[in-house]
């Protein structure tokens, strides 16, 4: 079965804070040919990892770079390792998604009242500008 995977389907199985709804998206995430992650899926995620279950980035970016590896999941390879750029680098993974996007979408410059998203993407080398 190829399926499409929602957050808390990811969420069960990478947290395991539901013995059986974890058990139950363990078992499908094994079964399925494919597994399609979305990105406002990720971002989801990594919110819920990090603000919800308080995991470390570190923690977080190993979770998503199992989840890349993994070979019957497909997402946007080059969208998720920015977003991962950016949190690894001690920001947010969905600011980085959304600067790879629009930039992807023809956009030449990330602009945001977010002064520390702005820093860390220029110094990646990305065209940022803080809003003021």
């Amino acid at each position: 079965m190829k399926v499409t995977a929602d957050t808390n389907v990811l969420t069960r199985a990478a947290l395991l804070d539901d013995p059986t709804q974890g058990a139950a998206a363990a078992k499908l995430l094994r079964e399925a040919t494919l597994i399609a992650v979305s990105l406002p899926c990720l971002c989801e995620l990594v919110w819920l990892m990090r603000h919800g279950a308080k995991l470390s980035k570190e923690e977080v970016a190993t979770t998503i770079r199992d989840l890349l590896e993994t070979g019957n999941v497909v997402m946007n390879r080059p969208a998720v390792e920015a977003g991962l750029a950016l949190l690894e680098a001690g920001g947010d993974f969905a600011d980085g998604i959304m600067a790879h996007e629009g930039k992807w979408l023809g956009g030449e410059t990330f602009v945001s009242f977010d002064r520390q998203a702005v820093k860390l993407l220029s110094e990646q080398g990305e065209a940022a500008q803080f809003l003021t």
